[in-house]
């Protein structure tokens, strides 16, 4: 099944000026065109696991987005990797789903000069009309990219906090927002966090997991 997302962003002077190119096939015009966005969804390789949404694989031209994105700071990204995860996410949520963007960490917004996280679930929440709150908050600056599993869940063990500026709603959804699942070290934690406020309903969804 082909998902086709309408682009309704608007043009910017300076885009006319100095065009993206589509990061998948060079097409020019767009920082993803709908045909690669699309053969990425329907040739998707998901991991089955109850509540959790997965667009596909860390591999190929997904992979290289989400570099691209994280790391070479292509912030327009941001969109069509939200309107991946729309086209993954079932369609009869409850529409007072709340998008809970994993905290990323400081250190990391510094260097990007952005929340890459909160970027993506902002742009989904628009694209879903669901709210998008930080409820969680880093306790620390623990980097995990490239740590075992071991040291993983040792790392995050008391990575995150509640946001007191938030309380949990037991009849509320709440989707857990990450760009990759490793280990799922950092998810677990959060869910493990949010269902001992009194979260009742928790689903997951990522970009890409790696195995």
């Amino acid at each position: 099944m082909v998902f086709i997302v309408k682009n309704t962003t608007l043009v910017k002077p300076f885009d006319l000026l100095f065009p993206h190119s589509c990061r998948g096939c060079g097409l020019i015009g767009e920082v993803l065109c709908e045909c690669c966005k699309n053969n990425i969804i329907k040739n998707r390789s998901s991991q089955k696991r109850s509540n959790m949404y997965v667009v596909s694989r860390r591999d190929g031209l997904l992979d290289e987005l989400i570099q691209d994105y994280k790391y070479h700071s292509i912030r327009a990204l941001a969109r069509p990797l939200a309107e991946m995860l729309d086209a993954v996410i079932p369609k009869n949520l409850p529409a007072n789903s709340i998008i809970v963007p994993l905290p990323t960490a400081t250190n990391h917004i510094r260097s990007r000069g952005f929340d890459h996280t909160y970027k993506i679930a902002k742009n989904l929440g628009k694209i879903r009309g669901y709210k998008v709150e930080k409820i969680l908050v880093r306790n620390k600056n623990t980097v995990q990219v490239g740590a075992d599993r071991k040291t993983r869940l040792t790392q995050v063990k008391d990575a995150y906090n509640l946001n007191p500026k938030f309380k949990i709603k037991k009849d509320a959804t709440y989707i857990l927002l990450d760009d990759v699942w490793t280990t799922g070290a950092s998810i677990t934690t959060a869910k493990e966090l949010l269902q001992k406020a009194g979260a009742q309903n928790i689903k997951i969804a990522v970009l890409a997991y790696s195995s």
